[in-house]
């Protein structure tokens, strides 16, 4: 298949119809199917939706997919948690730093596109990791992932005309993770 970009444009305009439940619903999906493209969702948002509304439907749907995924791991995960400690010495080291660390990692983790999020969402759900700390650090990291996406997503011919946009993305990114690891010091 060989798409242009007008072909393309044309194909989001139609998807847009629908309002903005396959918005929210493909981003939630992913949430639950990692295996789903989750950029190629929040790149279609915003370049159907516009970046604002795509931006704002892309989060709702991640952030309530991750959410549920926490939810289900922190409700059933109790009684295997303690068994995967036990059967994998170095799994307790894991949940011990997530537990430890607590928002640092599940922030930087969830501002890159292509982190394992799902295992992070379950991972924190079997810790000991207060829920609002959860849910603040992936609220943000995902904010500023899907932002990040959204900006670059929203006009597809200017991505092409302005590469400059990529690199940008790129270095607030870098630039957050280290502030990430700077803040992550200051506290160890």
């Amino acid at each position: 298949m060989d798409f242009n970009l007008e072909e393309i444009k044309e194909l989001l305009h139609r998807y847009s119809q629908f309002g903005p439940l396959p918005g929210i619903l493909l981003p939630f999906l992913e949430a639950l199917l990692p295996i789903l493209p989750l950029v190629v969702f929040v790149v279609a948002n915003a370049a159907a939706y516009g970046m604002w509304l795509g931006f704002l439907y892309s989060w709702i749907g991640v952030a309530s997919g991750s959410l549920l995924v926490f939810s289900l791991a922190r409700r059933f995960g109790n009684r295997y948690g303690d068994r995967i400690r036990a059967r994998f010495p170095r799994s307790e080291k894991f949940f011990g730093y997530v537990e430890r660390k607590g928002f640092t990692p599940i922030f930087l983790l969830a501002c890159f596109p292509f982190s394992p999020s799902v295992i992070v969402n379950i991972a924190s759900g079997m810790s000991r990791i207060p829920f609002h700390t959860f849910l603040i650090a992936m609220g943000l990291g995902k904010g500023v992932m899907i932002f990040t996406l959204s900006f670059l997503g929203h006009d597809l011919q200017a991505m092409v005309d302005h590469p400059w946009r990529i690199v940008l993305a790129v270095s607030v990114i870098a630039l957050l993770w280290l502030g990430g690891r700077k803040l992550e010091n200051q506290y160890h």
